[in-house]
């Protein structure tokens, strides 16, 4: 297999907002990057610049978009703007926390708990069903792009179903690796599908703090 049927695809989470740090889910909501979350972004941004990147794809909400500005002003590109990156939709659930779904609906709570794949929210996704199109969108932009560098800025749902997909995990496997604001996450796609090569590099964020970020 040659190197030109192998794409580098540097998965990227957007940075942190008030509501990650409230712990409300977020979804299709359209909450902007924190001052934390901006500073996040442009520290993103500087560690990405030795990397040879192509193209910036984006999910199309704010959160990501702002991150992926800040990636593209230090790599010269214009990110574009793709939103089948976007994050699962939750429905009813966003704009709460897990103990006020909990309260409200405890057995839907634990069907979304299980990872139950068929589970939606009242006017949200199910899981299988964001699965299919979150992977579907990354593998796409991938074919697209064959044996370049991609860096594709979305949501922390989106990494966890490219991190399955990378190491061949079903659906309802516990989560057990980190899905951080900002960090770099590497794959690489060929026609045989996803590998991970690196996961949740965050030493461009060592020692950020809130009042750097307010600076």
């Amino acid at each position: 297999m040659g190197l030109d049927s192998v794409t580098t695809i540097l998965a990227i989470r957007h940075g942190e907002t008030t509501w990650n740090r409230a712990s409300r889910i977020q979804g299709h909501t359209d909450i902007p990057l924190s001052e934390l979350g901006l500073a996040q972004a442009r520290r993103l941004g500087q560690a990405l610049a030795g990397e040879a990147i192509d193209v910036i794809y984006s999910s199309d909400l704010v959160r990501a978009w702002q991150t992926a500005e800040a990636v593209a002003a230090v790599a010269g590109l214009v990110p574009l703007a793709e939103p089948g990156l976007r994050e699962r939709g939750f429905g009813r659930f966003e704009g709460l926390t897990w103990s006020e779904i909990e309260t409200q609906w405890p057995e839907q709570s634990q069907r979304w708990r299980r990872r139950d794949p068929e589970f939606a929210a009242e006017g949200g996704e199910a899981l299988q069903d964001f699965y299919a199109r979150a992977v579907g969108t990354v593998e796409r932009l991938a074919r697209d792009n064959p044996g370049k560098t991609l860096v594709v800025v979305a949501h922390g749902g989106v990494m966890d179903c490219l991190y399955r997909a990378g190491r061949r995990l079903e659906l309802q496997a516990p989560r057990s690796w980190t899905l951080g604001n900002a960090t770099i996450n590497r794959l690489l796609y060929t026609p045989a599908g996803f590998s991970v090569v690196g996961w949740n590099d965050d030493l461009h964020l060592e020692g950020l703090s809130l009042d750097e970020s307010a600076a």
